[in-house]
């Protein structure tokens, strides 16, 4: 090929790319059961008054991220009982500091917490993949990526358990 269709190969994805990536307005939250964390001490709070606290690390440049934030919503709202099970949002371009406490560096990342602590959540038929990060014991610790199917597997694990 010549140089002038390397040109415009270039500039047709560039031109795919931004479109992609321009959308920064938040996400909108379609949930009154999702918890949104502007502070490190709202979480703390959170984890402290919650067996089970669902985590989503997100950011509004993140098209998974965007996909993902229905189903989460959607999961809160089936889901979520007081003092039980909690579902969180956390951007990390806006709560740095929580991002990096737990080491958060994909978005979108779901983190499992039990009794103030991150976790692991058995969870049986979940098959290991790239986006399900395993703890001690085959237990799932993180969900890395916009895994619809993980993450609703871990929240119904999550979800039977009774303290």
């Amino acid at each position: 090929m010549d140089t002038l269709t390397y040109v415009l190969i270039a500039f047709l994805i560039f031109i795919v790319l931004r479109g992609v990536f321009a959308d920064r307005t938040p996400i909108p939250e379609t949930s009154g059961k999702v918890f949104k964390i502007t502070k490190p001490a709202e979480l703390d709070a959170l984890l402290s008054s919650t067996t089970h606290v669902v985590v989503d690390f997100y950011a509004d440049w993140c098209p998974p991220c965007r996909a993902i934030a229905p189903v989460f919503s959607e999961l809160a709202d089936t889901h979520a009982q007081d003092g039980q099970l909690a579902f969180a949002k956390v951007n990390v371009d806006h709560v740095t500091d929580v991002a990096g406490r737990y080491g958060v560096s994909a978005m979108p990342t779901f983190v499992f917490f039990e009794k103030g602590k991150p976790g692991g959540v058995k969870v049986e038929g979940l098959a290991p993949r790239g986006s399900v990060v395993l703890g001690d014991g085959g237990l799932v610790e993180r969900v890395r990526g916009a895994d619809r199917a993980a993450l609703l597997a871990v929240v119904q694990a999550l979800a039977g358990k009774k303290e």
